[in-house]
């Protein structure tokens, strides 16, 4: 064996020892370490979490999860201070487990009700239903009906906003760069609203696996795996289309992270139709159409000076769009709010490594970056977002 590689088998003995090490450290702590502290003093501490309300007639499920450290016991369930019947496990809730508890409630259409979980220690935890209405079942019509929603939303937009490309090949180099400044405004947008968004989920999933965090742990592995592509797809580049896939390879990279941002988009969509919160009307569909319009028109701005082919150009639209659609079927099916925060938090890490992208491209002769001409373009793209959704508004 050659010098280099003794050295690097030594490394690797070095670092699996360390690894094996750590791994048994930590086992023997986890098997003795708890019974040399001393016994826990004071109440118990109960958490529950409800993951899921489902409403069929005469009757409402919930699925519930212990969010805190010790077992849980529901003793008593009341629908609005009304005592009623229910079903579930007879044993304690473990930490982290889950239960599905089956209440006999003749609910009526429309009325809101608060649900009251009272725990064998006399804890009461609360659960609000806005408006009661009846989950669909995820049958074939439920499938298409979600499908259908997510191409009007998500595709449908997306290619109108990409017809702009013609109009945009012939402002020139400047015009290009507050188009590209447009885009960062409105990118700059959809990741603070994606992350808002996430946030106010994870607080509503109770933290059980780690409530806001997951909407960072999200960002920080999109954002790692979208410049990992990157630097695959820079790699591929022939010596002879040198110049020519620099702005398919952005516009790519534009349409990933808008498109992770839509599957986040979907996922609200399909849950607000599960629990009967969104108004299917000509108004929300028209609003939704408007707002992401501007994102096909952002996912062609780097295409200016190159002539792409159609089906190419129909590729980007339903890489932007068509994640809208698995967005509203998992939305409707799984709805949960901790999934929805994590993968709304992948959609601010693919904006956010996209972000990185474009930002060279605004750069004048000069070499300046913060020009009026593109401080005018970003915040005409934030103000364009922000006009945009509040026709979006359910």
């Amino acid at each position: 064996m050659t010098g280099d590689k003794v050295t690097r088998t030594r490394v690797w003995i070095a670092a699996v020892g360390a690894i094996a090490l750590i791994g048994i450290a930590l086992t023997v702590l986890a098997v003795l370490g708890g019974k040399t502290l001393p016994e826990r003093t004071g109440p118990p501490v109960e958490q529950l979490a409800v993951e899921r309300t489902e409403l069929i007639s005469g009757r409402i499920i919930l699925t519930v999860r212990n969010a805190g450290a010790d077992p849980v016991h529901v003793a008593q369930v009341f629908v609005n201070d009304a005592f009623v019947d229910f079903a579930g496990s007879a044993a304690p809730i473990r930490p982290l487990a889950s239960d599905t508890l089956r209440l006999d409630y003749p609910w009526q259409d429309g009325q809101p009700y608060i649900v009251s979980l009272l725990t064998s220690t006399g804890l009461v935890i609360e659960h609000e239903i806005p408006a009661a209405v009846t989950t669909p079942h995820a049958d074939g019509g439920f499938f298409a009906v979600m499908a259908l929603l997510g191409t009007y939303v998500g595709i449908i937009p997306v290619v109108l906003g990409m017809l702009f490309l013609p109009v945009l090949r012939r402002i020139g180099r400047r015009g290009v760069r507050v188009v590209l400044a447009v885009t960062l405004g409105l990118l700059v947008f959809l990741g603070i609203d994606a992350t808002l968004e996430g946030f106010e989920l994870a607080e509503r999933s109770g933290g059980v696996f780690g409530g806001q965090a997951l909407v960072v742990l999200g960002a920080v592995l999109a954002f790692l795996a979208l410049t990992a592509v990157d630097r695959i797809l820079q790699r591929r580049r022939t010596v002879e289309a040198a110049e020519e896939p620099a702005g398919i390879r952005l516009a790519v990279m534009i349409a990933i992270g808008i498109g992770l941002h839509n599957l986040g988009e979907g996922l609200a969509i399909g849950a607000a139709y599960a629990i009967g919160e969104l108004a299917l009307g000509t108004a929300l569909v028209v609003g939704f159409t408007i707002q992401n319009t501007t994102e096909g028109l952002a996912v062609v701005s780097p295409l200016t000076e190159r002539r792409p082919a159609a089906l190419r150009l129909l590729g980007l639209g339903v890489i932007a769009g068509a994640p809208a659609i698995l967005g509203a079927i998992l939305g409707a099916t799984v709805n949960n709010a901790e999934l929805s925060a994590f993968l709304l938090g992948i959609g601010v890490g693919a904006i956010a490594q996209v972000l990185i992208q474009i930002v060279p491209s605004l750069r004048g002769k000069e070499g300046r970056l913060l020009e009026p001409a593109t401080i005018g373009g970003v915040a005409a793209g934030l103000l364009a977002m922000f006009l945009t959704g509040l026709l979006a508004t359910a």
